[in-house]
């Protein structure tokens, strides 16, 4: 009885870490026949988890969606993953899931192992999370661009650009990526006939979904990279390349990707990507870059960079 019961917690936490699995998988993984594997999934349907199946050889399992949600089986890094996550959720940049996470780390913290407590305590002693102040974006939004995301199915909203111009927009949205400061939506604009990035906070109208589309390959290789190029380099009025002369190593922890790209040249160099409205402000940031480099264009910030220097070198003289 034990050693099925065990087994039963084992199986939910691999339907739990995966939604589908074949018949022929789950047997590997629980060293079972394919007989007892049907009688474990028949007891978990009994106990109320929504277990289909599907027959033939490529038959297999998968956990949908219930009533109620199950409880969740976590291993010690996951629950101490959880616990911190929710945790810089309660002062973090989605807007209105604050209380929502306070009262899920309480539930969570207090099933959790005493060894797990202690972790997560001296863990939290030393995080002090800095007030954010810039916009948050709507949870209802995020979740419902990530399900859209996940299904494969367009997407319309009315969207406020960097202008303050108001458009509606149909997207084929296709990943999220946080900057760390800033929620981003990677999608195909069907008008456009081309990759776009939207700022989530930026979206006025709760988005409705549309039709299903067939995923494209990712721009620039992944989106995350697609969004940092768009949001360092895209939007700005003035956009330079920058040979550092410093492996690419070296500076990458000094450049966030949201502030520019950068591509390897050879060992000892590599070439920034970076944008600004402002030629002062571009010049300023690259003085900063601990590394010598040599700015091939645009032309006016060669320019603007000797008077500064001039007016520096009198400043000091």
């Amino acid at each position: 009885m034990l050693e099925t019961s065990a087994r039963l917690l084992r199986l939910l936490s691999l339907f739990q870490a995966q939604r589908y699995w074949s018949g022929a998988e789950l047997s590997d993984r629980l060293e079972v026949t394919a007989r007892t594997l049907r009688r474990d999934v028949d007891k978990l349907r009994s106990l109320g988890y929504p277990v289909t199946s599907t027959a033939g050889s490529g038959g297999g399992y998968q956990l949908g969606a219930g009533a109620s949600v199950p409880p969740l089986q976590l291993e010690d890094e996951e629950a101490v993953a959880v616990a911190v996550g929710l945790r810089t959720a309660a002062s973090g940049t989605v807007a209105g899931i604050e209380e929502a996470s306070v009262r899920a780390l309480a539930k969570v913290q207090q099933v959790l192992p005493a060894r797990l407590r202690r972790r997560i305590t001296a863990l939290q002693s030393f995080i002090e999370p800095l007030a954010y102040t810039g916009p948050a974006v709507n949870a209802d939004f995020l979740a419902l661009i990530a399900g859209a995301c996940r299904d494969c199915e367009k997407l319309r909203f009315r969207y406020r650009a960097r202008d303050g111009a108001a458009s509606l927009r149909e997207v084929e949205p296709h990943r999220l990526v946080h900057t760390g400061r800033r929620w981003y939506l990677a999608a195909w604009d069907a008008d456009r006939n081309n990759w776009r990035t939207f700022r989530v906070d930026r979206i006025e109208q709760r988005p409705t979904t549309g039709q299903r589309f067939t995923p494209r390959k990712p721009p620039d290789g992944n989106f995350a990279a697609y969004v940092a190029r768009s949001v360092s380099v895209g939007p700005y009025e003035y956009q330079a390349r920058v040979i550092v002369h410093a492996p690419l190593e070296k500076v990458a922890d000094k450049i966030a990707p949201s502030a520019g790209k950068l591509e390897a040249i050879d060992d000892h160099s590599c070439l920034l990507h970076v944008g600004a409205s402002s030629l002062d402000w571009l010049s300023m940031y690259l003085a900063m870059i601990p590394a010598e480099f040599e700015v091939r264009e645009p032309p006016e910030l060669i320019g603007h960079i000797r008077a500064l220097a001039a007016r520096l070198q009198r400043a000091a003289g």
